[in-house]
């Protein structure tokens, strides 16, 4: 039921929009962000940060896993 009036609302405001979200004069090429915004994106989100925050996660969830790995084996010993 969630969903159903999820979608509707979803749906009233995208036609609420309609004229303006998709305006009929304006071709890709006019959409699309310059060469130099694009080119930066991939070279220094892309290749840089991505690869750093990948690293982050995978550091934070070593750390937390190991914790709660040791609060379970001592919840498991009881009193």
């Amino acid at each position: 039921m969630v969903t159903v009036i999820f979608l509707c609302a979803f749906g009233t405001l995208a036609l609420s929009f309609w004229p303006y979200m998709i305006p009929f004069v304006l071709t890709i090429e006019e959409a699309a962000a310059p060469q130099s915004s694009l080119a930066f994106m991939f070279w220094g989100e892309g290749l840089f940060v991505f690869p750093l925050m990948l690293l982050y996660t995978a550091i934070s969830y070593s750390v937390f896993r190991s914790r709660q790995w040791s609060a379970n084996m001592e919840a498991d010993k009881g009193p």
